[in-house]
């Protein structure tokens, strides 16, 4: 799965730098690719375990 997310987390940064730097600038399409790189940054991190959870499992 992380092969998958990474690619297409860098082509909407691609595609968002591209958008702001043209003459015409596309709102809608600069926000779909910000959407798109924030819910791959969500899947990447949602993996990551937290650095709290061995004081949270000897409270239990």
């Amino acid at each position: 799965m992380r092969k998958f997310i990474i690619p297409i987390m860098v082509v909407a940064i691609i595609i968002a730098l591209y958008e702001q730097v043209s003459a015409e600038k596309n709102v809608y399409v600069m926000v779909i690719a910000i959407v798109v790189f924030m819910m791959g940054m969500m899947q990447l991190s949602a993996k990551i375990p937290s650095k709290n959870q061995d004081k949270k499992d000897e409270n239990v």
